[in-house]
C-alpha cells in the first residue's frame, strides 16, 4: 500500500496509508500518524493549507480539500481527503476501486 505525506503549507506534520476510500465520492481516508511538527496545528480546525502528497512527491488534487479529525493523544487520528480526480482516484487507490465493485458482484 502506498504512503502519502501529509502537509501543512510546507511542512510535513504526518503520514497516511489512505487506508480507506469511497471511489463513487472520490474520498480517500485513513489513520494519520502525526509527526513533532503536528502539535502546531493539533488546535486548529481542519486549517486550509493543509495537502497530501503521494509518495513521488505529487499533491493530490482535491476539490473538497484536506481533513484531520482527532487530538494528539486522544482517540485515533484520522486525514480524509474529499473530491479527488475520478482519474487520479483510480491510478492512486486501485484496491479501493476494486473492492467497492466486488460488492456489487456478491450476490
Amino acid at each position: 500500500m502506498a504512503r502519502f505525506h501529509i502537509y501543512l503549507g510546507g511542512h510535513l506534520v504526518g503520514t497516511s496509508n489512505l487506508e480507506f476510500g469511497d471511489p463513487p465520492m472520490g474520498v480517500a481516508f485513513g489513520r494519520i500518524e502525526p509527526n513533532e511538527v503536528y502539535e502546531k496545528i493539533s488546535g486548529v480546525q481542519n486549517p486550509g493549507d493543509l495537502s497530501v502528497r503521494s509518495g513521488n512527491g505529487v499533491t493530490l488534487k482535491s476539490s473538497g480539500g484536506v481533513h484531520v479529525e482527532g487530538q494528539l493523544g486522544g482517540e485515533e487520528m484520522e486525514v480524509a481527503v474529499l473530491r479527488i480526480d475520478q482519474s487520479e482516484y483510480e491510478a492512486l487507490f486501485p484496491e479501493h476501486v476494486k473492492a467497492y465493485e466486488l460488492q456489487f458482484k456478491r450476490s
